[in-house]
């Protein structure tokens, strides 16, 4: 069974986490969040329960557990997946453990995949020139040091990135059928009754 892990902080947009998080359990991938504090932080992992994540519209959503790089690398997880939100895509690309873990997964051939301004991480952990999108307040960050496009969603080898909310759900069934095919992608995709003239 294909896995996946979805880090979640203070601040990350809510509906690029659930859409997400639902669509890969829909498929069957085996789905769990971990929770990222603020760097530097007390909270390094172990058997102590995660605190709840107050999301950027207020939402909170209880995590699975805490992020540690020991627990939360391709060895575990075929896929890692960092949101949006403005509050938390800078703590997750700012943490030194979200930089080296994304480099273990690239390095490793595993998906990374990073929506709106979750795509700065590609920035901080030192990733390659290549194609990339995000949300276009964070354009500027990006378009130096990336072949910047303004798809919904943009997958470059490895890397998956996306541009916000709105393209929550072509970036969830596309990291579907990158884990499982495209049989599973339109078995899902049937099910969510999508407008008829919806592009994706």
């Amino acid at each position: 069974m294909p896995s996946a892990l979805i880090l979640i902080a203070n601040g990350t947009e809510e509906m690029e986490f659930t859409i997400t998080y639902d669509t890969l359990v829909r498929a069957g991938v085996k789905t769990v969040s971990a929770y990222v504090a603020e760097y530097p932080s007390t909270d390094v992992g172990g058997d102590r329960s995660p605190v709840v994540a107050k999301c950027s519209r207020g939402m909170k959503i209880l995590p699975d557990m805490l992020f540690d790089l020991s627990s939360c690398g391709p060895d575990v997880y075929d896929l890692i997946v960092i949101p949006g939100g403005a509050q938390g895509a800078e703590t997750m690309s700012k943490h030194p453990s979200v930089q080296e873990v994304i480099k273990r997964y690239i390095e490793r051939n595993k998906l990374v995949a990073m929506i709106c301004a979750g795509s700065l991480a590609a920035k901080t952990a030192g990733l390659a020139r290549q194609p990339l999108t995000s949300h276009p307040s964070v354009k500027a960050q990006l378009d130096h040091d990336f072949d910047y496009l303004e798809d919904p969603v943009v997958v470059s080898d490895n890397l998956i990135t996306s541009r916000g909310p709105g393209t929550a759900f072509p970036f969830a069934l596309t990291l579907v059928e990158l884990l499982i095919g495209s049989e599973k992608r339109a078995e899902i995709r049937a099910p969510m009754v999508f407008p008829s003239n919806t592009p994706f």
